[in-house]
């Protein structure tokens, strides 16, 4: 039987087959961080399949093809200032901390306290000091700190915020699924006060809650 590291190999080279990820960037941090350290101790030993996986409070952690997929698309790069929606359990969010590196930051809302707290305390543990946590309504983006190069989501809202797309800098990219039971991914690029969308295929995420989102 594999141990966990072979397991990791084993599941990003055979993302890299299929295409989800192909920049060094990608696959190096994927390579990197460690998917189990953000699981519950009972699903640690699945931490390398490739599907979602229950994190409490109604959440999950994406797909590590998923995940792969989405930094691809957003194209980050060392440097950038990303804003994350959803924090759950800090491992999208260290995935991207690797790619922009200690020069980039990312600023991460999850709305349920305890898993903040828990995610936060991974994220330190595992030294990731280039990502802030912070507790709030993540439909309304974070004003203290915009604007972003890149924003993404990591659950389905009903629209893209208003909010969102103003913290994206000229020029910036920002990702997230649309539709409460038939989602797609949607990315959109800021053209001074044009937004270009596109749409990159059907995914299923948790539902946004928020101001801007569907509520609870």
């Amino acid at each position: 039987m594999m141990n966990l590291e072979e397991q990791k190999k084993a599941v990003i080279e055979k993302l890299i087959k299929e295409g989800y990820i192909k920049s060094k960037r990608v696959i190096d941090a994927l390579l990197k961080v460690p998917r189990e350290e953000f699981l519950p101790e009972h699903l640690k030993k699945y931490a390398y399949v490739d599907t979602p996986l229950e994190i409490g409070y109604g959440q999950t952690i994406s797909a590590i093809h998923m995940v792969g997929l989405m930094s691809e698309l957003l194209d980050l790069k060392p440097g950038m200032k990303v804003l994350e929606i959803g924090t759950g359990c800090g491992y999208h969010a260290a995935v991207t901390a690797e790619i922009v590196g200690k020069d980039g930051l990312v600023v991460s809302i999850e709305r349920i306290p305890e898993l903040a707290e828990k995610a936060e305390r991974t994220l330190r543990k595992l030294g990731y000091d280039n990502v802030i946590v912070v507790v709030g309504d993540g439909t309304l983006g974070y004003e203290p700190l915009a604007p972003y190069d890149r924003i993404y989501a990591t659950a389905s809202g009903p629209k893209i915020p208003k909010p969102l797309i103003n913290q994206l800098k000229d020029g910036g990219k920002l990702l997230m699924p649309v539709g409460r039971y038939l989602q797609k991914l949607v990315l959109a690029e800021k053209r001074g006060d044009k937004v270009i969308i596109k749409d990159c295929g059907p995914v299923a995420f948790v539902p946004l809650i928020g101001k801007e989102g569907f509520r609870e």
